[in-house]
């Protein structure tokens, strides 16, 4: 009976993540994190108008030399469980259909049906 209960836990039903879709925004939001420093520091000297225009030019070319995934706006909110990119509750990290499903069956604690 312990090995079976060993070979169960080593058995594995799926990845950490849903699909490569997920797998390739959670690398996006690695590289915005680890370029974030970098990136404010560059676009304050870009968007500074009292600097001369041949130091802001530069900082544009340094913008271009960064990684595009590097930027922010290329994140993606997908829920956690289908990886669905539309319809996604922030806070729950949840789709619009995953968590009505979940609520509806009293798998979300502290959420409750409208009823009046």
């Amino acid at each position: 009976q312990a090995l079976r209960s060993a070979t169960a836990n080593a058995e594995q039903v799926r990845g950490y993540y849903v699909n490569w879709r997920m797998v390739r925004d959670v690398k996006r939001r690695q590289m915005a994190f680890e370029y974030a420093n970098e990136r404010l520091r560059i676009n304050a000297i870009r968007k500074n108008n009292i600097l001369p225009k041949e130091l802001q030019e530069v900082a544009d070319k340094e913008i271009a030399a960064l990684p595009r995934d590097s930027c922010p706006v290329r994140i993606r909110n997908r829920c956690v469980m289908t990886s669905r990119p539309r319809g996604v509750k922030r806070r729950w990290r949840l789709s619009r259909i995953v968590f009505r499903h979940l609520a509806d069956h009293n798998h979300m604690s502290g959420v409750q049906r409208a009823m009046w």
